[in-house]
């Protein structure tokens, strides 16, 4: 219901309480949150009390505001990623194991790689990829297997709309690399986010054999090592579709295909 001069409803003015904090900041001023939020203080003010009134936000001394428990609790309780990271774990911490680097688990998100999980130790390689976080399909390996795994229709789509804000990538270069990360079978991209970083990524895919996540590693440019990576992602990879299909989890997940 639209109650407001503008025309947002409720629900809008909520969305938009919760988006304003960035990623990687829990709280900020309540005057901060209603000017990244675009509403007036008092409108501001009032919907951060109700939302503190159902855990969803913490009001703190000195104005502050901070996302809730219960918001992480609801989220985390209920998502639908849940049996995707229970079934992945076990393969991640294998992988890191051996390599001691980074590993990393990603579903597609509209145009974008939606990383769900990731693994890291100390004097692992920097990555850029956090959880709950996301990366443009074109810069990622993860995004690259998850789009090369599409069909047609969803790619071309997605090439259609496409546009590189650096400028560096075309289309047609996007197209044929789309193509060779299918026919390989894995994505790889080196120096693109990181100049010292490689990554690799392979699609898991369902009974169906549709691609619903990829699995990747984040590991030194020194470290070309396709002929060792790359079977032991895709068999981990097997072992997660494997795992998700005796579960039951499959209808949870949903490649662009089915949307």
């Amino acid at each position: 219901m639209a109650n407001s001069g503008t025309g947002d409803s409720v629900v809008d003015r909520v969305v938009r309480v919760i988006e304003a904090f960035p990623e990687g900041v829990t709280a900020l001023q309540l005057s901060e949150l209603a000017e990244r939020a675009g509403l007036p203080l008092s409108t501001a003010h009032r919907l951060v009390r109700q939302l503190a009134g159902h855990g969803l936000l913490e009001l703190g001394g000195g104005g502050s505001v901070r996302l809730g428990l219960r918001l992480w609790e609801l989220v985390n309780r209920n998502s639908p990623t849940l049996a995707l990271r229970q079934a992945a774990m076990p393969f991640m911490e294998d992988i890191q194991q051996v390599l001691n680097q980074n590993v990393n688990l990603a579903v597609l998100e509209g145009w974008e790689a939606l990383f769900v999980e990731r693994l890291s130790r100390r004097g692992s390689v920097a990555n850029r990829a956090q959880v709950a976080g996301r990366m443009p399909v074109h810069v990622s390996s993860a995004g690259l297997a998850l789009m090369a795994g599409q069909p047609a229709a969803v790619q071309a789509d997605y090439l259609r709309q496409f546009h590189d804000p650096a400028g560096k990538v075309q289309p047609e270069a996007l197209r044929v690399l789309l193509r060779e990360t299918a026919g390989h079978g894995f994505a790889q991209l080196s120096g693109v986010v990181d100049p010292d970083t490689w990554g690799i990524a392979v699609p898991v895919r369902d009974a169906r054999n549709r691609t619903v996540a990829a699995l990747g590693v984040v590991v030194p440019l020194r470290e070309m090592r396709l002929q060792a990576l790359v079977p032991a992602l895709q068999t981990a990879a097997r072992g997660i579709g494997r795992q998700l299909h005796d579960a039951g989890a499959g209808p949870a997940f949903h490649s662009a295909e089915s949307l």
